[in-house]
Formats: structure tokens, sequence, C-alpha cells
């Protein structure tokens, strides 16, 4: 079983920056992505490198889900990480300081 999570983190490469945890037929891949247009595409390579599940980082957008579905079609699996709502102002507070880079 293979799956993704996949996050943004400026001035990263989807390729080279990753993350991956291979144990007891379990492979967890971590793929920063330099900016949320960059995800469908990684998103496609992941499933064509067989992963069954793609998780978003909460800090994508619905949109961005979208994308991705449409990107990877019905055999994989996308999920996208939400927000309780008590943690709605903290994370847009760590959003905005994401976008001015100091996050």
């Amino acid at each position: 079983m293979r799956w993704a999570y996949i996050y943004e983190h400026p001035g990263t490469d989807p390729t080279s920056d990753r993350t991956v945890v291979a144990r007891d037929g379990v492979t967890s891949i971590l793929v920063p992505v330099p900016d949320a247009a960059a995800v469908p595409g990684v998103a496609r390579e992941l499933a064509a490198e067989g992963v069954r599940l793609i998780e978003l980082c909460g800090g994508l957008t619905p949109a961005d889900a979208a994308a991705v579905r449409a990107a990877v079609g019905d055999s994989v699996a996308v999920g996208h990480v939400t927000f309780a709502m008590d943690s709605l102002a903290a994370a847009a507070a760590y959003a905005a300081d994401f976008g001015e880079g100091t996050g």
C-alpha cells in the first residue's frame, strides 16, 4: 500500500525533497510542493507510481483538491485535511504568516 501527503513549502522540489517511509508493506510519501499550482501534476505522478491515497494539507483549497481529483481520476482516493471550527482563527493567522514567507 502506497499513500502520499502533499503540502506547500516554498522553494522545494517535489522529487528531491520528498520523504519516504516504508515499513511492513506500507509506504508513506511526504511531498512538499513550491506552490499550489504544482499539486495536480505531482498528484498525477504519484498516481503513476502506484499511490492509492493522496492526502492534501489543510492549507490547500477545496479548488486545489478538485484539481487533484480531476488529475488522478477515480483510481486514487483524495483526502483533504480540514480544521476544527475552534482552530480557524489560528489557521488563518498561520496562512497570513505563510503568505508573507514567515511561516
